[in-house]
């Protein structure tokens, strides 16, 4: 979305339902989603009740927006690097190294996200996931045809790029999940480099 090309009520709503979605993560991510009324995230966004369902139609269409608004920033950063840099050694380890900047900017969300999609929540995780899947496979086939060129550069083994793909998210977000459960004992910026030469031993052709 360009901003420069939105008219100034435009932007004035952005503004707005950006300021609404950051009130209501504040108070999910401290009281949990259930325990928080449309009523309280508009006196925390100082906006009249009616405001909030000019944006949205209930509590778990916020909270779905919410979700979503960080799942695209957070994917269209990791194209963006998959899609910056030629040389596929250097794209793989900033791209291993982006996902801790997003992940360390996004802790309140992705605690939200998991207690409440992952739980007993089944209303809000209808249709959830299947969004976010769909930008997951985006990333994915992106990161895949990274490996592909590598593979023809005579770089990587001869292994399919889908699964070196999976692969290289499946370790990246174990070591998230450990760096989530317990920052300090497994700081995920602080691993990087190993993280980068664990997988990369595994397809480099030696």
């Amino acid at each position: 979305m360009d901003i420069k090309k939105l008219s100034r009520r435009e932007r004035e709503n952005l503004m707005h339902r950006e300021e609404i979605l950051t009130a209501a993560l504040k108070l999910f991510s401290e009281n949990g989603y259930h325990n928080v009324s449309m009523h309280e995230i508009a006196q925390k966004s100082e906006f009249a009740i009616g405001t909030l369902y000019k944006f949205f139609k209930n509590k778990e269409d916020l909270y779905k927006a919410l979700i979503m608004t960080k799942a695209e920033e957070y994917h269209r950063i990791l194209k963006d690097v998959l899609g910056q840099e030629d040389d596929v050694l250097t794209a793989l380890k900033k791209y291993i190294a982006a996902k801790a900047r997003i992940f360390a900017e996004s802790v309140p969300t992705l605690r939200l996200y998991f207690a409440e999609t992952r739980g007993a929540s089944f209303n809000i995780k209808a249709g959830l996931d299947q969004d976010i899947r769909k930008l997951y496979d985006q990333v994915i086939e992106l990161l895949a045809s990274v490996f592909e060129k590598g593979v023809a550069k005579k770089v990587f083994r001869k292994l399919d790029p889908y699964y070196m793909a999976v692969a290289l998210e499946g370790i990246t977000n174990a070591f998230l999940f450990c760096w989530l459960e317990d920052p300090s004992r497994h700081p995920y910026d602080a691993n990087v480099p190993m993280i980068a030469d664990m997988f990369l031993n595994g397809v480099l052709i030696k």
